[in-house]
């Protein structure tokens, strides 16, 4: 037994020290692993951060805005007074009031009846009539003189006659802050995307009270280009896969680079930002382009483009209508052909179509006003606008020729429209280019040109001057546009605009901080610059149009900005 545990006593002596070692071995080798974890896991991080290259820009504007509206019919007023008149008549057996103060006593002393009536009231009945009216025999001086009773200023509607005003914002700071990611995915893959935040200082509500101009509506084409909230939204998204089966041919989906595109980069002394002709689209959308080069002259390009601007079946409560009442998607396609690119010159065409146009497109507002009763809503909320009807087809060609002379930089374009509308539809907004009542929508016919020079007065200065004319009917999908009074390129009449860019310059190197000058006057001739809804009104300084929301009839915008590019 002393034996046994003598040879014990003396293994133990010499395992525990080996033990030990082995302990400690482990222990340094553990070390080691996860020293080299800790490495390999920078290395990886640092490689993530080399696949993805950050860049871009903030930029602080200062404007001074003055404008005039035009005088006005206060068209929400007199559909308001058209309503309360059919309550009236109907129930007086058709008979028509002799002044619209007789349809307020009336309704004071049947107001429990006007509530039911109100609580039924929508769109289609009103349509119904109003053309029921019209087409009796003498139907066209019955509603003439419906009409005139309720903007006679002794007996009409109050405040239904609106003056000239003036409008004058004397400053208004704006911050727009930009990110550009590029990766390289594989050899022929590369990923590119930009997210933006623009937003006027002291409002971060991200929805506008709607005031009639497009840049008061939030919808997914245009959140990034106007003042809008402090939230960093998606502006484009997608990946280019190059040499498709070996071939010329190109494949790009995604958010498209669909915004800012030639020429706008010009008065801001910028390469090329987006792809089609800025002229007629400036506006996010969602699709695919299928592309190659074509090698018939230097740099010349073809693409075909695809896209969705409205999706019919998520989002839209498609579920809860009929199968007769369900809408369809809004499909955007077309081609766009860098025909001729060098350093020196630029000739670009973009031809693009619009089917199955709606009444609007998903965004969200606040609305003051209801646009069927014509009744104050006395607690506007937030609404997000689904579109309700399909107003027909809209077609748009641009041809743009940029050219680099010398100091000089001078481009001219040429916009043409075309719309095929859906004679029967109309919505309380209008039909396409035509009014909601007694209005058939017809084809129309629209131009729009563009041209401007830039003066490059020194290696930092530039002088620059544009001007751009819409006729009647002129529309465009530009309202991803940053003006704060409306998008210039999709007024109805003239815009003249003047600046002056000095750019910071250090060495060789492209200016990283340039302060920029501008002036930029509107002179409309129509209403409804910028929609494709109602009949565009002739604005005269004398005669008052019938719009539903205050309309310009000119406006001035200053602007000072500087921005830092990283």
């Amino acid at each position: 037994m002393k034996k046994a545990i003598t040879t014990f006593a003396v293994l133990a002596l010499i395992a525990i020290p080996l033990f030990g070692g082995v302990v400690m071995a482990v222990e340094k080798d553990k070390e080691q692993i996860e020293e080299l974890e800790a490495r390999i896991q920078k290395l990886e991080m640092q490689n993530a951060k080399d696949r993805i290259q950050f860049t871009g820009d903030l930029r602080t504007t200062a404007d001074n805005i003055s404008a005039t509206l035009a005088p006005r019919v206060d068209g929400l007023k007199l559909q308001k007074g058209m309503v309360d008149t059919l309550f009236y008549a109907g129930a007086n057996m058709g008979a028509f009031p002799m002044s619209y103060g007789d349809v307020s006593n009336f309704i004071a002393a049947n107001y429990a009846d006007y509530l039911y009536f109100q609580n039924g009231l929508n769109f289609d009945w009103l349509k119904n009539q109003v053309n029921g009216i019209a087409s009796q025999p003498g139907g066209d001086m019955m509603i003439a003189g419906l009409f005139g009773m309720l903007m006679d200023p002794a007996a009409g509607v109050p405040g239904i006659m609106v003056p000239e005003q003036d409008y004058k914002n004397d400053l208004v700071y704006t911050t727009r802050l930009r990110l550009n990611m590029n990766a390289k995915v594989k050899e022929n893959v590369t990923f590119t995307g930009r997210l933006g935040m623009y937003k006027s200082w002291g409002d971060s509500t991200g929805v506008q009270v709607f005031n009639g101009q497009t840049n008061t509506f939030s919808l997914d084409g245009s959140d990034v280009g106007v003042p809008n909230s402090d939230i960093l939204r998606v502006e484009r998204a997608y990946f280019d896969w190059k040499h498709l089966g070996g071939s010329d041919w190109y494949l790009s989906i995604g958010r498209r680079p669909s915004t800012y595109g030639p020429p706008l980069q010009v008065s801001d002394n910028e390469l090329r930002q987006g792809t089609p002709n800025g002229h007629v689209v400036n506006f996010q959308f969602d699709g695919i382009t299928l592309g190659r080069a074509v090698g018939w002259s230097p740099g010349s390009t073809f693409r075909f483009c695809y896209g969705v601007g409205f999706e019919a079946g998520i989002g839209s409560g498609a579920e809860l209508k009929a199968p007769a009442d369900r809408m369809d998607d809004v499909i955007l396609g077309g081609i766009n052909w860098d025909i001729y690119h060098t350093d020196d010159m630029f000739i670009q065409t973009t031809i693009l179509g619009a089917w199955d146009v709606t009444d609007g497109f998903n965004g969200t507002l606040v609305l003051p006003t209801d646009p069927v009763s014509g009744n104050p809503i006395n607690a506007p909320v937030v609404l997000r606008y689904t579109p309700s009807a399909h107003v027909g087809d809209i077609y748009l060609a641009d041809f743009l020729v940029e050219r680099n002379e010398g100091p000089f930089t001078w481009f001219a374009s040429l916009g043409l429209m075309t719309s095929e509308p859906d004679p029967e539809v109309t919505t309380p907004f209008g039909g396409l280019f035509s009014d909601p009542l007694l209005d058939t929508p017809e084809s129309r016919d629209a131009w729009s040109a563009f041209a401007g020079i830039r003066f490059n007065a020194s290696d930092s200065d530039m002088l620059g001057l544009e001007f751009n004319h819409g006729s009647k009917y002129w529309f465009n999908f530009t309202q991803a546009a940053d003006d704060l009074v409306g998008s210039k390129l999709a007024t109805r009449g003239d815009v003249i605009e003047a600046y002056w860019l000095h750019e910071f310059k250090e060495g060789f190197g492209r200016a990283r901080l340039k302060f920029r000058l501008g002036a930029m006057h509107y002179s409309y001739n129509y209403t409804g610059s910028g929609w494709q809804l109602g009949a565009p009104k002739k604005i005269d300084d004398l005669m008052p149009v019938i719009s539903a929301f205050p309309t310009y009839g000119d406006a001035l915008d200053i602007r000072a900005a500087i921005t830092a590019k990283f």
